[in-house]
């Protein structure tokens, strides 16, 4: 394939991937809303019902919303300058929106056989080619998003420090102390399953996810081994308290502390810390699925030889199962959100290191020692 073809395939994936994340996120900023509601027993939001009618509140949160963010002042402290006070939500939602590049979803399209018209020379003829529904295929794909989850705590950092305000700054330092305490749990508790894959490459874990296990359960991360259970409860615990969510809320604590962190911004700035926040929601639901829940593996089935005639329907239904699974644990995550209480901060800090750092690694030792007695 001509190198031009091949850039022009990775914009086209790039597009498709940062399109649906964002409107994974507007979508769960709209269940959040709506959900609060109906766990509250109130309405939530209707006031902008013009067109969905019963779907009242998703005129608000997708046109209303931005639109009141954008004709916001932009308020600056004093003592700071412009471009030190946008770095902030830019290095809050950056990483997020990258991280996502290498999350698989959906199976290969496998191309057996097309011709391209091109004006500017000889047709274009592409034979046996496979089409990775994933923006960049990288080997050490595990390795990259928890990169780029680190890298999103230097936007906590410097909101609070540029704001020129103390509350704002104590809340970055719990943000923090926070989210650094959280990744060493996030990562501790996913290297026994990671050993039973023997790869970290997300493609491959999610193609090794197939078939079934134990006799007749889905051959996916949670069932392969009983310790496997223990591992997800702690990385998905782990990710919401990176994604700064209720019960872990600490840094902002909106009843509390104002806005914590970035207290001082407004408008788009502030509408960009709120979609990274929502974002991370998003890639860490997707992050959860390719690792313990098959990717866009269908349980029983295998997809990838499905087809309709001559057209093959798997990556259309790998797609849909992908994102079933992905909003399936966002809309958890909104239901925990309303349904526990906030911690203290003494007891979040607590909770990582007396309990969940400990039996994290309890279970690790425990995981390889039944993947070196089953082998």
């Amino acid at each position: 394939m001509d190198l031009w073809l091949q850039v022009l395939l990775v914009i086209l994936k790039a597009a498709i991937a940062m399109h649906a994340l964002l409107l994974g996120a507007a979508l769960t900023t709209w269940v959040e809303r709506k959900g609060s509601a109906m766990i509250q027993n109130r309405i939530g939001a209707n006031r902008a019902s013009i067109i969905f009618g019963d779907l009242a509140g998703i005129w608000n949160t997708l046109v209303a919303d931005p639109v009141k963010a954008i004709m916001k002042e932009d308020f600056v402290p004093k003592g700071t300058t412009q471009f030190m006070h946008s770095l902030a939500p830019f290095m809050g939602v950056f990483p997020v929106l990258i991280s996502f590049a290498v999350i698989p979803f959906g199976p290969p399209i496998h191309i057996q056989h097309l011709e391209i018209p091109n004006i500017f020379g000889p047709t274009i003829i592409i034979n046996n080619f496979d089409i990775n529904l994933q923006v960049a295929n990288l080997d050490v794909g595990v390795l990259y998003i928890l990169a780029m989850g680190s890298l999103a705590v230097y936007g906590t950092v410097i909101a609070g420090w540029v704001s020129g305000n103390k509350f704002a700054l104590l809340g970055s330092l719990r943000a923090s102390a926070q989210m650094i305490s959280y990744e060493i749990t996030l990562g501790i508790s996913i290297i026994g399953l990671l050993a039973s894959y023997g790869s970290l490459d997300l493609n491959e874990i999610v193609r090794l996810q197939s078939g079934t296990v134990w006799g007749f359960l889905p051959k996916w991360g949670i069932f392969m081994s009983p310790f496997n259970l223990i591992a997800f409860l702690i990385f998905f615990t782990s990710a919401m308290a990176e994604t700064k969510r209720s019960p872990f809320d600490l840094p902002e604590s909106e009843s509390e502390l104002v806005a914590g962190y970035f207290t001082e911004y407004s408008g788009m700035k502030f509408l960009l810390f709120w979609l990274g926040e929502f974002a991370e929601i998003v890639v860490a639901s997707a992050f959860v699925v390719v690792l313990f829940f098959g990717g866009w593996q269908i349980p029983y089935y295998d997809i990838t030889q499905l087809k309709i005639g001559s057209f093959a329907i798997g990556p259309l239904l790998g797609v849909a199962a992908f994102g079933a699974k992905v909003a399936f644990f966002c809309v958890l995550q909104v239901i925990i959100r309303w349904t526990v209480p906030r911690f203290r901060y003494d007891q979040l800090l607590r909770l990582c290191w007396n309990y969940m750092l400990p039996i994290a690694i309890v279970n690790l030792v425990c995981s390889v020692a039944f993947m070196l007695a089953t082998q």
